[in-house]
């Protein structure tokens, strides 16, 4: 599913399906709407008449709509485009260690109804449950429009193209058929992801747009674990066995401390959430005791930065370590892919103004060249439920992504 970059596209010819011009005009207007057909036809450098006729096309099947009329300095008022979101669903699912939460959304990733349960560890009995919730959240919503697919997200190795989890070690998952049996049980298109991937196209394809095109970047998803979403030239790099980008899992440290994945000393396991918070209980993390450690004390990664920034000296230095470590990693992805950006996602990212003098000063000291050491660096707080939004995006996007040509 690669994105078109609208700022530079070869349009269709007589040599080249017509659908390509119609994806063009299609991704325009939802980066530019409102939109008049002349500022289209400008835009594309076609005749109004080509405009016209595929604009009739994509206000018939609902991809587009009619706004209000604007003033013109001469000529017609033009009558000005909008993408249709409204009244487009998406049944959203995030699928964490601990909660998962079940989102009816449009297709802008505005929610409509929210939902959460503790999450199960027996994927059948997962299932079931979501199907419970989806059911609901439909017949409660039935007046809200259309639901044309569902997307999930999932911390672990995803084939997107099957919906096979391949691997998450957070829920003991190895080989999981999740796409095929939600499918079968919800009856609707399922698409599944893994978690930072889905961060990175929630980032590509609904963030703002504000004149600028996001097509090479790398998103920093830290939750239970580490991620990474890896997006070059507009589209997602998987790697021939969808494991490329698991930069959570580059080892720092050979001796150090064991990590969900089996080996030892991943960056996951110095910058994650269980990591943080056992690190100011003055634990050592281990697989086996991390979650045990943070579930008797009740505490979370909320909680320890609410505590640093009340001045609790240990919670200070708990995340000042984090930053360190996050700060090599990042340099590791600077030196290694060179993106234009990137951006650290999750509960990690309310800390930034403590994080962010340290994290920039690693990276600086470790950058190869000057212009690496300035890469930009972002947070995304979690607020934004980036999480849902990437999964409405695995219904939405592929709607406007660019075709594929025989």
């Amino acid at each position: 599913m690669r994105k078109i970059n609208t700022r530079s596209f070869v349009r269709a010819t007589r040599a080249t399906p017509r659908e390509v011009n119609r994806q063009i005009l299609l991704n325009l207007v939802r980066e530019h709407e409102p939109i008049s057909r002349a500022d289209l036809a400008r835009r594309m450098e076609i005749a109004p008449g080509m405009v016209t006729s595929m604009v009739v096309e994509l206000l018939a099947e609902g991809a587009l709509y009619e706004g209000a009329t604007i003033d013109a300095p001469r000529g017609r008022r033009p009558q000005m485009l909008f993408v249709r979101t409204r009244g487009r669903l998406a049944i959203s699912i995030d699928v964490r260690f601990r909660r998962t939460f079940v989102m009816l959304g449009d297709f802008s990733g505005t929610a409509i109804a929210l939902e959460a349960f503790d999450t199960l560890d027996d994927p059948a009995a997962l299932v079931a449950e979501i199907k419970s919730r989806v059911a609901r959240l439909l017949a409660h919503n039935a007046d809200a429009g259309h639901c044309e697919g569902v997307g999930v997200v999932v911390p672990g190795m995803v084939d997107s193209v099957t919906g096979r989890v391949l691997n998450a070690p957070h829920l003991g998952w190895r080989n999981v058929d999740l796409g095929s049996a939600l499918s079968s049980a919800i009856g609707l298109p399922t698409f599944v992801e893994n978690a930072p991937i889905a961060c990175a196209l929630a980032q590509m394809w609904l963030g703002k747009r504000d004149g600028t095109e996001l097509t090479d970047f790398v998103y920093v998803n830290v939750s239970d674990g580490v991620g990474t979403g890896v997006v070059v030239n507009g589209q997602v790099l998987r790697g021939r066995r969808n494991t490329a980008g698991e930069f959570g899992h580059v080892p720092l440290n050979p001796d150090g401390p064991d990590c969900y994945c089996g080996g030892r000393g991943c960056l996951e396991a110095y910058v994650s959430d269980l990591a943080t918070v056992v690190r100011y209980l003055g634990k050592e993390f281990s697989p086996e005791t991390a979650r045990k450690h943070v579930q008797r004390s009740g505490l979370t990664i909320a909680d320890v930065i609410a505590r640093a920034r009340h001045g609790d000296r240990k919670a200070v230095c708990a995340l000042e370590e984090t930053a360190r470590y996050l700060g090599v990693g990042l340099s590791v992805i600077v030196n290694t892919l060179s993106p234009s950006l990137i951006c650290v996602g999750g509960e990690i990212a309310e800390a930034w103004g403590m994080l962010e003098p340290i994290i920039r000063k690693t990276i600086a000291s470790r950058a190869l060249t000057d212009n690496a050491a300035v890469t930009p660096v972002i947070p995304e707080m979690a607020t934004s439920e980036a999480r849902l939004r990437g999964a409405t995006v695995l219904v939405a996007a592929p709607l406007f992504a660019a075709p594929s040509i025989a």
